[in-house]
């Protein structure tokens, strides 16, 4: 896959294919998106001292890094148990090229990161003390056949349904619904009506909130109890 780095508006770096006119992350700013959407839409949301998050991919890893960082700022999380399914890995020289251990200044985030990406894939480790980390070389579709811990936080970042409608549609949305506790919740950029339609039809409960610079809305899904 041939990819190359581009600078955001915030001043930090995402990867961008050329093939599919499509970036990893806002072109608005990456680190801002991801700080909006999954953490303080996301992980801030999540009352449990006990977490086990998901993300639809790992890609560049900074969604990860945003995580890691809001762990060691807040004593409130005790434990946070990090899966990350992706299909094609970054190489080195992207990582490189991305800098950003310029973003997080302490040290313990970027010796996270570097750790993060060279560790081998399908293999638990613990980066720090109660932050462990699970990357899954997968396809997304892949997911009922991955073992895991009930799942409170979904970080869904897949690209967008421009250029993967099938990441967006009730297949896999089912797959993830196995996956997750109950009173779990789903994150993502998007605010597509067909995607937030296929959650409600599975019992979740879609909250519409403010976007990311340059996304008017965004979406947090709650898993609600099943009907009987």
């Amino acid at each position: 896959m041939n990819r190359r780095v581009q600078q955001t508006l915030d001043g930090s770096n995402t990867l961008f294919i050329s093939a599919l006119n499509e970036s990893y992350h806002s072109q608005h700013g990456a680190l801002q998106e991801a700080q909006h959407v999954f953490i303080n839409n996301g992980l801030k949301r999540i009352e449990k001292c006990e977490i086990n998050i998901l993300e639809l991919g790992f890609g560049t890893g900074l969604n990860f890094l945003a995580t890691i960082d809001e762990f060691f700022k807040n004593d409130k999380y005790h434990v946070i148990n990090y899966y990350a399914i992706e299909k094609y890995p970054v190489t080195p020289d992207e990582i490189s090229c991305l800098n950003y251990e310029k973003l997080f200044p302490d040290k313990k985030i970027s010796e996270a990161y570097m750790t993060a990406h060279q560790s081998e894939w399908n293999r638990e480790i613990e980066l720090t003390s109660g932050f462990t980390l699970t990357k899954l070389r997968a396809d997304f579709h892949q997911l009922n056949e991955i073992d895991l811990p009930p799942i409170d936080l979904v970080y869904f970042d897949c690209f967008g349904a421009r250029v993967q409608p099938d990441l967006w549609q009730k297949p896999l949305l089912e797959k993830l619904d196995q996956k997750t506790a109950p009173s779990s919740l789903l994150t993502t950029y998007a605010s597509k009506g067909s995607f937030r339609r296929e959650l409600q039809s599975l019992n979740f409960s879609v909250e519409k909130m403010a976007g990311p610079p340059g996304k008017r809305e965004m979406l947090n899904a709650w898993k609600m109890p099943k009907q009987t």
